[in-house]
């Protein structure tokens, strides 16, 4: 019987759980034209959660604070106080400036559309011969363009 070695469940057995990212666990899928990402945060006031976007970076923070009960003595006390915060990369497709997020039920919705640009879309193909005048930049315009690149190509390709 081939037995394996997980240091994390090592970690784990030893120093007890890790904190963390297991506090907001998630689910991200896409949907046709937009991705959904279901943050799990039970508990949590909703006026204490923040998602914010800079460039392409997404941030979840959220706050929890239980009450405190004075003069009691505590038997069994699992659930804590903390600062809960989960960052996650967006790809250059997605409209930062669209995203949406809704809190309901402990559950953090966060939509993050799809851009314009990188819908998949249909091209046009035209029949006849390319002609060489109409590949070739225009005088004028700047060196290095997309249609520049294309015509140096097609002379390399020749």
């Amino acid at each position: 019987m081939a037995m394996t070695f997980d240091p994390f469940r090592e970690l784990d057995r030893v120093a007890g759980p890790r904190r963390g990212l297991r506090q907001m666990p998630m689910d991200l899928y896409r949907d046709g034209d937009r991705y959904i990402l279901n943050a799990e945060l039970p508990g949590i006031d909703p006026g204490s959660v923040d998602v914010d976007v800079d460039g392409q970076q997404l941030t979840i923070r959220a706050e929890k604070n239980l009450r405190t009960t004075e003069g009691v003595k505590w038997l069994v006390r699992e659930r804590q106080n903390g600062s809960f915060v989960r960052q996650l990369t967006l790809g250059q497709g997605i409209d930062t400036e669209a995203i949406s997020a809704h809190y309901e039920n402990g559950v953090l919705n966060v939509i993050l559309p799809v851009s314009e640009r990188a819908k998949p879309r249909k091209i046009a193909i035209t029949e006849g011969p390319i002609q060489a005048e109409d590949s070739r930049p225009a005088a004028g315009s700047a060196a290095g363009s997309p249609a520049a690149d294309l015509d140096a190509e097609a002379e390399l390709n020749r």
